[in-house]
């Protein structure tokens, strides 16, 4: 007689039970089922930081940032105050000396030419002779200042100016009614211009040293 066949036995599950609807997590029969995990599976983590997360910064610099710094106050980079240029030297002035010089010099050119002006034109002209006093005085104040000594020796100065410039005129005269180079009327016949000079002097010419004079103090208030 023929037996029927036996399927084939089951295999055993090694939890003693098949998983629910594909659930491995499924509890096994008479076991309850563990809950599933829910939530942050790491614990509670701090909320995300907003914001700035190094606090609060100042805000950015506007305008002069230096517009704040009181004076007294060092540099904002530790220097001192800034560097200002020294003012200029003020020009060498109240030099007696060198204002006595300069009053010489000017006198010794300033006769010259006018005594050049006056031989040219055969007579004296006070307009030149005040020129000459107010350049001398001019020039020696400017230079010494107004010292009553550099003034003093520009008024004496100018009076030999103009009385150079008077020789030089009658030295030119005697030239050219001598013929005679005016270098040699200058150093050989000197005497002779000198005592030209005694015999032709005049009020007028004494008034042309005096305005010479005059003309020299006045020049140097002018420069002082």
């Amino acid at each position: 007689m023929s037996q029927p066949v036996q399927p084939p036995n089951q295999p055993q599950q090694p939890f003693g039970g098949q998983p629910v609807d594909g659930n491995p997590y499924a509890g096994q029969p008479g076991q309850p089922s563990p809950a599933a995990p829910t939530g942050n599976p790491y614990g509670q983590q701090p909320p995300a930081p907003t914001g700035n997360p190094y606090g609060q910064q100042p805000p950015a610099p506007t305008g002069n940032p230096f517009a704040g710094q009181q004076p007294g106050q060092g540099a904002p980079f530790g220097g001192g105050a800034p560097f200002a240029p020294a003012p200029p030297a003020p020009p060498a002035r109240n030099n007696i000396l060198l204002g006595v010089l300069v009053a010489l010099g000017a006198a010794v050119v300033a006769g010259i030419l006018y005594g050049v002006i006056a031989g040219s034109i055969e007579r004296e002209v006070g307009y030149a002779a005040v020129g000459v006093g107010f350049l001398v005085g001019f020039a020696a104040s400017k230079v010494g200042g107004s010292n009553p000594a550099v003034v003093g020796a520009a008024a004496v100065f100018s009076i030999g100016a103009v009385y150079l410039g008077q020789l030089v005129g009658i030295s030119m005269v005697l030239s050219d009614i001598a013929q005679i180079p005016f270098s040699e009327v200058i150093g050989d016949h000197f005497d002779t211009v000198t005592e030209a000079w005694s015999q032709e002097a005049d009020f007028m010419t004494y008034l042309f040293l005096a305005l010479g004079a005059a003309a020299a103090v006045g020049g140097a208030k002018k420069a002082g």
